[in-house]
């Protein structure tokens, strides 16, 4: 069991923590709760630069200190409430604090009132991963013939790479998961001009992996964060240093910290759709305009237009009211984009600090309009790597090509 210091505000948080346990142990994780005399409370407040007007706040960044003094500590789970301010300053600054001073993986969580099971489990998951696979994650070229496969929620995506280089690929909506990865696989290999049988090695990742994994026979088989991490500092050519990942999905969306192509702390979406991919596609079907089409027509905005809601039904609502009331279309697929990435900006990127380089990746990528928002919104270019969409098969094709 790999241990992983619970940094929060109470032991036994909010009524969950029998299913924050009971994960951890299912991932391979053993949570233990740094404590740290109460006298000592006031020194690590002031090493570590804040003093919080909760008590309990002061509490947890003396766990935090005292998490450092523990070689047998491998990774953290900072945790506060979805709807504490307070909560979410001390969480980030934790978090600059322990990642200025160790390498160990740090994950954040903003508890709600009826936690998903999936999403934390996603969470333990991936930081389980980071610690016990990371000289897997520390390779940077991929060798032989292998397969990716990413099993998105929309999007099945599947690419053939043969030393270094993508050959094949493949990417079409999931319907049916089996059979979008059997066409996804048939034309990945007729691009590449392979059979089957020359294929050394397949990986499989993203939302269908489990299904998807047995049905191939899989030889790897990973979670998305590490895996699209690595996948982006292979498309950017980007191994050295830090750097920020945004990866918006079809479902849910993955704002992640690299340090040397590896993920080393994370948030992750999806409370609400309509910060999802799954957004743009429902609004480029009520702006007659085909997805790949949208950010263009976004780009052609010339009046600064909102949306009165960022809630997935509220806000196509608000779309189709404004189109009714004679709003410029290209206005109002300029609001859609601007609505995605403020939502992720004030769910996640206020959470975290952005490290530069950003990297954008995912489908939704290829949406010009939501780049030029991130770009408005952060003051900084943000970088879309050829072939970004495939940034989660990429990494899986890498990585299964070092088993």
């Amino acid at each position: 069991m790999t241990r992983v210091a619970q940094i929060s505000c109470g032991t036994e948080y909010s009524g969950i923590q029998w299913l924050l346990s009971d994960i951890a142990e299912r991932v391979g994780i053993e949570l233990v709760y740094p404590e740290m005399a109460l006298s000592r409370i006031d020194a690590a407040c002031k090493e570590i630069g804040l003093r919080a007007e909760s008590p309990s706040l002061n509490m947890m960044m003396a766990r935090a200190v005292s998490t450092l003094a523990d070689p047998t500590i491998k990774g953290a789970l900072l945790l506060t409430c979805f709807k504490c301010s307070e909560g979410t300053i001390v969480k980030d600054t934790i978090r600059r604090y322990l990642s200025d001073r160790s390498d160990m993986p740090i994950i954040s969580y903003s508890n709600v009132e009826k936690p998903k099971e999936i999403e934390l489990y996603a969470r333990l998951e991936a930081l389980a991963t980071l610690i016990t696979r990371k000289a897997l994650l520390m390779r940077e070229k991929q060798e032989g013939i292998t397969m990716g496969i990413d099993s998105g929620s929309s999007t099945t995506k599947v690419v053939v790479m043969k030393d270094d280089e993508i050959v094949g690929e493949g990417w079409l909506p999931t319907t049916d998961p089996l059979k979008s990865v059997d066409k996804g696989i048939e034309d990945a290999l007729n691009g590449a001009g392979l059979k089957e049988k020359e294929v050394e090695a397949i990986g499989v990742t993203g939302h269908g992996r489990e299904l998807v994994s047995k049905h191939v026979n899989a030889d790897l088989n990973l979670e998305e964060v590490s895996v699209v991490a690595k996948g982006t500092a292979l498309l950017s050519k980007r191994h050295k240093g830090d750097a920020t990942v945004i990866d918006i999905g079809g479902m849910n969306n993955k704002l992640i910290l690299t340090r040397d192509g590896i993920a080393n702390s994370f948030s992750l979406g999806g409370i609400c759709g309509g910060s999802s991919g799954r957004f743009l596609e429902v609004a480029s079907h009520r702006l007659d305009v085909d997805i790949s089409e949208l950010g263009q027509l976004a780009l052609k905005s010339t009046e600064r237009h909102e949306l009165q809601s960022y809630c997935m039904v509220f806000g196509i609502q608000s779309l189709v009211v404004s189109l009714a009331s004679g709003v410029k279309r290209e206005d109002v697929a300029a609001a859609a984009c601007r609505s995605v990435a403020n939502q992720v900006y004030e769910n996640q990127i206020q959470e975290m600090e952005m490290r530069p380089p950003i990297t954008f990746v995912g489908g939704v990528s290829l949406i010009e309009g939501v780049k030029k928002e991130f770009e408005e919104m952060l003051g900084v270019d943000i970088i879309v790597p050829p072939n970004s969409q495939y940034a989660g098969a990429v990494g899986i094709a890498t990585l299964v090509s070092g088993i």
